[in-house]
């Protein structure tokens, strides 16, 4: 092991009790959790300091929560600003989920025609209107890849200060001390850089789950994602690739947030693959209410039979499939490109289980494509079980294995020979790939509030399909969405579960821009990048759920596949006839 950097900050709370003056009253705005905050107001107390600490990340829901009362309120207005640093609504997302936290009081945002950094509330009660300004601390800076944001900040104001200014936090210091050393670092010249660059943070602050669906304020899983990308964009910037390439291979970026009594600290080091492998109990396939162990991933699909064939990842860990040959048209199924989303690797194997029963069945079966990335979310789901880890998105090579093509991959084809392969034995025309995407709301506070590149994937927004195909494909493309809908459709709750998720969606964020078919969201487009010519994507928001929404998420994965399948077989049959 190298070790890059290490660092401890003296935390930005003890700092203002240590610092404060005897009736010298102030208000702060920093990155802690509510109890700390808390805990730090009665500690200025006890020495004769009158202060108010507010939350500086989502400071519009903190102060909903912990200060304005809504009580015989029938109306809110909110007023937020549009600066032209930012999205238009980014300041209408930082307030998510508002919208379903203020019971059956009628809400609505407008935007105010000025960029000032905070919100104008009114609320109305018996017909009258009463005003209050909640303040949205920000600061404009350019980050690691040269790209100007609007960021969260610290703030500090005293007694009689109308404005103050801004208070450098222990959470932004952290943040970009780290990414400096990472930065100063004397990299090599080729990809990839390591094996894995570690990123061990310790850090106090607690979740806070919120009563809806399951969101949850996470300032520790926030610095995972800043952390993570903003590392990914700094080495796209390194390779002189443009910012948002998923084909850059640095290696396994980890960064591992861990909560701390009090410290805030980080080591930075460079480390040798972890290869080993998480064991757990196994879970009834049908009913498992979290990711299964790897072992039981690859014993259900021994269970399912038929030729073997497979892989090798960057680490060495093997990678398995499964074909079943048979008369009908053949399809590809595939889970855990992006293992972080796991409703779709249970719910390929439970597909694959109930083709297997079937005396014509013809598709493969890969239900684990990235390995690699999967012990990472495995590993890190020990200490942090509810957090999204798009550190384990990619594969050891650091890459999105979806753009890892046999012409771009030189000497790393590695996992992606198993898909190739699967193409090859099969002769598959529809591929049927399955995802996720984050269950509660994912941001990058210190990099612009929202996620760069993956705007689209901010908030949640139900089960919804996206269909890739290639030219002279439409009419079956629509053919298929509409089948699929149509069966999932009838899955009990499913429409009712995604229609709250889009109702408050499209209170925060605006429409969705998705087409509706049979009740679910729908995106279909000519994509001639893969051999296969239609592709149907699933996309459940599953990341960080258990128990019953777990096993909800994946029998949705699973009928998928079903319908998918079923409606090929029709498809096919009646292409080949008019082609006769």
């Amino acid at each position: 092991m190298t070790k890059i950097f290490s660092k401890s900050i003296e935390r930005t709370l003890d700092s203002l009790v240590a610092r404060a003056v005897p009736g010298r009253s102030f208000e702060a705005w920093t990155f802690d959790d509510r109890r700390s905050r808390q805990e730090a107001e009665r500690a200025l107390a006890e020495k004769g300091v009158r202060a108010r600490i507010r939350s500086a990340y989502k400071p519009l829901l903190h102060a909903f929560r912990e200060e304005i009362d809504l009580e015989g309120a029938q109306a809110v207005e909110i007023h937020y600003p549009v600066h032209p640093g930012a999205p238009a609504n980014r300041f209408r997302l930082e307030a998510y989920p508002l919208a379903a936290l203020v019971g059956d009081i009628d809400i609505s945002f407008l935007e105010r025609a000025d960029g000032h950094f905070f919100y104008d509330v009114v609320l109305t009660r018996s017909g009258e209107k009463e005003a209050l300004k909640v303040l949205a601390p920000n600061r404009v800076h350019t980050d690691v890849a040269g790209e100007t944001n609007v960021s969260p900040t610290g703030w500090y104001r005293a007694a009689g200060d109308e404005k103050g200014g801004r208070l450098a936090t222990d959470y932004e210091a952290l943040f970009e001390a780290t990414v400096e050393a990472v930065v100063a670092y004397p990299w090599a010249d080729e990809e990839p850089y390591f094996e894995e660059l570690n990123i061990r943070v310790a850090h106090p602050a607690e979740d806070e789950p919120l009563p809806v669906g399951d969101e949850v304020v996470s300032l520790r899983e926030a610095l995972h994602e800043d952390f993570y990308f903003s590392l990914l964009e700094f080495f796209q910037k390194e390779s002189g690739r443009p910012l948002g390439d998923r084909g850059l291979k640095p290696g396994q970026i980890v960064p591992e947030i861990v909560k701390s009594d009090a410290d805030v600290s980080v080591i930075v080091e460079l480390k040798p693959f972890a290869v080993d492998v998480e064991k757990g109990a196994e879970q009834e396939l049908d009913a498992a209410h979290e990711p299964l162990a790897e072992p039981q991933i690859y014993k259900v699909l021994e269970g399912v039979g038929g030729e073997a064939f497979g892989a090798k990842a960057r680490s060495g860990r093997e990678l398995q499939a499964r074909y079943h040959a048979g008369q009908d048209a053949a399809v590809m199924i595939s889970g855990g490109q992006h293992p972080n989303e796991t409703s779709g690797i249970i719910g390929a194997l439970r597909a694959a289980e109930r083709l297997t029963q079937r005396t014509n069945a013809h598709f493969t079966i890969s239900p684990l494509e990235n390995p690699d990335g999967y012990a990472v979310h495995q590993r890190l789901r020990i200490d942090n079980p509810r957090h999204m880890h798009h550190a384990a998105r990619y594969t050891a090579l650091g890459d999105d294995l979806e753009y890892r093509t046999a012409e771009n991959a030189g000497p790393h084809l590695n996992e992606k020979a198993i898909r190739l392969k699967a193409e090859e034995v099969s002769g598959a025309l529809l591929h049927v790939n399955l995802h996720g995407y984050p269950s509660h709301e994912w941001t990058r506070p210190l990099s612009g509030y929202v996620p760069r590149n993956f705007a689209m994937w901010t908030l949640p927004k139900g089960f919804f399909l996206v269909l890739r195909h290639h030219s002279g494909w439409e009419a079956e493309a629509e053919r298929l969405l509409d089948k699929v809908a149509r069966h999932l459709g009838a899955i009990p709750g499913l429409l009712d579960y995604n229609n709250q998720q889009i109702a408050l969606y499209e209170i925060h964020a605006g429409e969705t821009g998705f087409r509706i078919i049979n009740g679910f969201p729908c995106l279909a487009s000519v994509d001639d990048r893969h051999a296969v010519p239609m592709t149907l994507i699933t996309e459940y928001p599953d990341e960080t759920i258990y128990g019953e929404d777990f096993i909800k998420g994946h029998t949705a994965q699973m009928e998928t596949v079903l319908a998918a399948y079923d409606a090929w077989q029709e498809i096919m049959a009646d292409r080949q006839g008019l082609s006769a």
